[in-house]
């Protein structure tokens, strides 16, 4: 018969002597246990990924990105269409980072911090995925977001920290952490942008088919969220 008491008493010594070590060795070493982080793993988007109500066009690599930032491990883009209108989808995966939606459009394309000021942009919040912004610039509409590892969809930097200390710093992580097999906090962020051009369609029924492409496509893609 098994004992569950004696078996628990055993883990819990196991755990107790395991935090001891950590501790005795930040101690003794704290230069080395403050310095010590963990490698993302690379990742590959696939080239094709399934989006209801749309026709898939094409998909190529974002590899000019990925060679001048090293904090972008990959990036694809993808194309859409459905009744002659068309939408373009960019998704980088990026590793410590903020998770601010608005330094990477700075960082990574040629709109101007003017087109995503709060008095330009439009932000939003679904229950079931999170937030994401919407706006328009150059006679196209735009539609993005920060899918998170755990918890929903940021835009701003505080969004993504309340997401970290609410999400990550859980007992059933400390133990990865603690044999060096995760960070404590997973600062990984898999980038959305999407648009869609204002040629013969109005910003809202853009917003809205945006919206709707996007809640797809967060469903899809959450619980694929890179391996760390």
């Amino acid at each position: 018969m098994i004992n569950w008491p004696q078996i628990r008493h055993f883990l819990l010594v196991i755990t107790f002597g395991s935090v001891l070590s950590v501790l005795g060795k930040s101690i003794l070493y704290p230069t080395t246990a403050a310095q010590r982080t963990v490698t993302p793993a690379s990742f590959v988007f696939p080239p094709e990924v399934p989006l209801p109500g749309w026709q898939p066009l094409e998909s190529r690599a974002l590899t000019k990105d990925v060679a001048k930032h090293p904090k972008l491990l990959s990036g694809m883009v993808y194309k859409y269409s459905r009744n002659k209108l068309t939408l373009d989808i960019e998704m980088r995966y990026t590793v410590e980072t903020s998770g601010n939606v608005m330094g990477f459009i700075s960082n990574y394309t040629p709109i101007p911090s003017s087109a995503i000021q709060l008095s330009s942009r439009i932000d939003r919040y679904e229950k079931k995925v999170g937030y994401y912004m919407l706006f328009v610039y150059q006679k196209r509409a735009y539609l993005t977001s920060c899918i998170n590892p755990r918890g929903g969809s940021t835009v701003t930097l505080p969004q993504f920290k309340h997401n970290r200390y609410t999400y990550d710093i859980q007992p059933d992580r400390l133990l990865y952490w603690l044999f060096g097999q995760q960070n404590i906090r997973d600062m990984r962020c898999l980038w959305f942008h999407s648009s869609i051009p204002l040629n013969n369609i109005s910003p809202n029924n853009a917003y809205s088919s945006l919206e709707n492409a996007w809640f797809s496509w967060y469903k899809w893609w959450y619980p694929r969220f890179p391996k760390p």
